[in-house]
Formats: C-alpha cells, structure tokens, sequence
C-alpha cells in the first residue's frame, strides 16, 4: 500500500511539475518567440490536452489501486453529489468563455498600462466568484461519493496545489490590470460565491 501511495504522489508531483511549467509567464514568452500570432490561438487547446493526457497515468493508478475504502455515501445523497460535481464542471467551460481576456497569452505577458492590456470585463461567473476554476474544482473533487485511503491523499495534495495555484494566478491578474484588479478583489470572494452580482 505505501508504495502504491508513493507512485500516486510521483504522479501527481510529475503532473504539477509539467502543469506548472507550461503556465509559467517564461513559458510563454517562448511560445510568442516562437508562435507569434498564432499563440494565443493554439496556447489554450495544447495546454488542455497536455493537462488531460498528463493526468491520465494518475487517474488509471488510482482506478487500479484505490486502497482501503473509507466511506461510501448511499443512495439518494450520492446523487445529490454527482449533481453538484456536473454543476461544478459546468462552471469551468462557462468561466472560460465568461473572460477569454484573461488567457490571451499577449495581454498576461503585459502591464495595465502596455498596448497590448485590456479592461478587465468582469462578467458571466465572475461577478460572484474570483476563481471558479479553483471552485469548481474543490466541489469536483470533494463530492466524490466514495472515499478511499489513496485518494484522500490525492485529494488533499491536490487542494494545496489548487490553492498555491490558484494564488499565484491572482498575483498575475494583479500585474496585468493594476488597480482594476485590486478593487475587485475588495468587492469579490476568490472561492466562495458572492451573493450579490457585482457590477
């Protein structure tokens, strides 16, 4: 069981490693260097796919070696489970198309102030929550209607990792709008929905 654990970590470590290489703003400055123009355009959908495909060793080793199960939630509550976990992947896609300004490649490499900056646009999702990647995420994870002993240890290492990221990603947002960004931070929770639409 250790070393099936310890595999698991590898994993998932190899994973953030890569995930955070590909995200890195010198990463990017590369793909500019080398893309141009187009890098905005293909950035997104490759850094997707990479981010499947590295996941897939982690998601079959945890299918094959589980470890000892800890609680597994019955019916009719395991289905109110999977429902907030397809709510919550539905919130990705829609953050993705609710401030595709966000991951232009350009703009991120950019100041407030620089030529290639946009206004911030809060609209869609945003207006309740700050970083609903990083929600949607936890709730994926966390209303998984079974629990084992391997992927209790996943699922915690992967809420730090989420949390780190998702920390660094608003130190980022902060130097691409400035003080734009600042005041919204004021008015907007980063994980927890805000319940009045900010505007």
């Amino acid at each position: 069981m250790i070393s099936s654990i310890v595999i698991l970590i590898f994993c998932l470590v190899g994973f953030a490693a890569i995930h955070s290489l590909i995200a890195s703003l010198r990463f990017k400055r590369q793909i500019v260097q080398f893309l141009g123009s187009r890098a905005d355009k293909l950035y997104m959908p490759v850094y997707s796919l990479i981010a499947v495909v590295t996941l897939l060793p982690l998601i079959y080793l945890l299918y094959k070696n589980p470890g000892p199960f800890l609680y597994i939630i019955p019916s009719p509550w395991r289905w109110f489970m999977v429902g907030g976990q397809i709510i919550a992947a539905i919130i990705g896609p829609r953050a993705l198309r609710d401030a595709p300004h966000r991951f232009m490649i350009r703009s991120q490499l950019s100041g407030p102030n620089a030529p290639e900056a946009t206004p911030l646009d809060i609209r869609g999702v945003y207006r309740w929550i700050r970083d609903p990647f990083l929600l949607s995420g936890l709730v994926i994870m966390w209303l998984t209607p079974f629990m084992t002993v391997n992927l209790l240890i996943i699922y915690i290492l992967t809420t730090i990792y989420l949390f780190m990221g998702s920390l660094h990603w608003e130190s980022r947002l902060v130097a691409q709008f400035g003080d734009e960004y600042r005041e919204y931070q004021k008015k907007v929770h980063r994980v927890i929905p805000y319940l009045k639409a900010h505007r």
